[in-house]
């Protein structure tokens, strides 16, 4: 991208009225282009933290004048870089992270640049919460604005099920609220590809009352306990309870003793009937168990160790029909543990599956929101991170042949039927690795309307962009 004109950036400074701004070469420029992952860092060519929405404003209608390209970080999780711009424009909403708990009304507004963290305890302090991200330094935008799974989904459904409205700023500079009454079309729109309209200040939620502590932790089991660990998460979903969920992941043990089989499990409820819900995960004799009533705002810190900043790092989403095939599941845990025996700058890496009850979800009607991966298919990640760029395309070809494994056991298993929902989960699709081809399936046409009605110029268009009616 061409570099930005000084005279125009100059006259783009001059009108800001409480930004923060960063350009190349200016202290803290480095800073602003940190991100979860570090291939996510581009070189931007301005940087504004603002703290209003009027300054957000002038900076869209200034980038649209002189012909930089916008992106907008959140929590700036996208290892794809679609909250980074190369040589563009950045609008940083980290300085606006306020949270606001209406306890009458039981709802939680959030601010754009605001972290699940912020939100797990405002809601907390008042013996609430909403449906949020199962790693807490993840933003609320990006999580919200493609769906959102989290631990209460299985009782609540998506974190978009339960956002009742958003401020956001047009491309045009317009601010507007959008509701199920008031620009229905375009709350329509945010809840699943909200990406692709503007830039969203501030999410209000339905809360729900919740206990302080709920049965949740973290066990480890040896390699050869696989095949078992996976009947005994096939059977917790054949008996599902809303109030519980689990993840299941592939990786070497951080202490470097080996292969590692780890289950993080929840149950949002008292802790006999949470010991009852696990209890045969527990008797496969876990090497470690962490089990016990913790503060729920804790249990969306339990993969944060995993998932710290740093590194160079790739999402790679993947899916499965269950009941998932031990065997097959004992292929993919050899593939990966073989990878990163050989390649041991991928020791990090890990195959990550969840056990979510899907039931509320699936009550959502398909056409209700652009979300179209509303079904009994459970969703997975291929999560590498590695230092070394130079390897950066080798090892998202290896990630792809990984996912290929997954979609073709799903294919094998699902041959006979009728399948008219989109398998894979939006949010673990980056940008241009779908692997299906119209990522909102019969929900696209209605899509293009609402595009051409609030982004008709096509702005916002970093995350699975929606392709314009006239250029198909």
């Amino acid at each position: 991208m061409a570099k930005i004109d000084a005279v125009a950036l100059e006259t783009f400074r001059s009108c800001l009225t409480t930004s923060k701004v960063y350009t190349p070469g200016s202290e803290g420029y480095n800073d602003a282009l940190i991100r979860w992952s570090d291939t996510g860092t581009k070189h931007a060519g301005v940087v504004i933290q603002p703290i209003d929405t009027a300054d957000i404003r002038t900076a869209l209608l200034w980038a649209q004048e002189h012909g930089v390209d916008i992106a907008v970080k959140g929590g700036g999780h996208s290892a794809a870089g679609t909250s980074s711009s190369d040589g563009g424009l950045v609008i940083d909403l980290s300085l606006m992270n306020q949270v606001m708990v209406d306890v009458p009304h039981k709802t939680i507004t959030a601010q754009g640049g605001a972290t699940w963290k912020e939100v797990d305890e405002a809601g907390a302090a008042h013996g609430l919460a909403t449906v949020g991200g199962t790693v807490n330094h993840t933003g609320v935008g990006g999580l919200t604005l493609g769906g959102g799974y989290g631990w209460l989904s299985g009782q609540y459904g998506l974190t978009v099920d339960n956002l009742l409205s958003a401020q956001v700023i047009l491309a045009n500079g317009n601010l507007v609220h959008a509701s199920a009454t008031e620009h229905p079309d375009l709350f329509w729109g945010l809840r699943g590809a909200g990406y692709n309209f503007g830039v969203v200040v501030d999410f209000t939620y339905r809360a729900h009352d919740q206990k302080e502590s709920v049965y949740s932790g973290v066990v480890g089991f040896a390699p050869e306990r696989l095949e078992a660990v996976m009947e005994q998460l096939n059977a917790l979903l054949a008996l599902p309870d809303a109030r519980s969920g689990a993840m299941c992941i592939f990786a070497r043990a951080p202490d470097g003793s080996g292969p590692s089989i780890v289950v993080i499990c929840f149950y949002n409820g008292p802790r006999d009937e949470g010991e009852r819900r696990f209890s045969g995960l527990v008797a496969l004799g876990p090497v470690f168990n962490t089990l016990d009533m913790i503060p729920y705002p804790v249990v969306n810190t339990l993969q944060n160790p995993q998932a710290t900043y740093g590194d160079r790092k790739l999402f790679k989403g993947i899916f499965y029909e269950p009941p998932l095939d031990p065997t097959f599941a004992r292929k993919i845990f050899d593939s990966i543990m073989a990878k990163t025996q050989a390649e041991p700058e991928l020791a990090p890496s890990a195959i990550i599956l969840e056990f979510t009850d899907m039931r509320k979800i699936c009550e959502v009607p398909l056409t209700a929101s652009p979300m179209a991966s509303r079904s009994t298919t459970q969703n997975g990640i291929v999560f590498l991170r590695w230092t070394d760029p130079g390897k950066d395309q080798e090892y998202r070809a290896w990630a792809r042949e990984v996912q290929s494994k997954w979609k073709t056991e799903l294919d094998t298993k699902t041959q006979n039927q009728v399948i008219t929902k989109v398998p894979q989960y939006i949010n673990y699709a980056e940008p241009g690795d779908s692997v299906v081809t119209n990522i909102y399936g019969d929900n696209l046409a209605r899509l293009q309307a609402v595009k051409a009605q609030y982004d008709p110029n096509n702005v916002f268009h970093k995350m699975h962009p929606i392709p314009l009616a006239t250029s198909q």
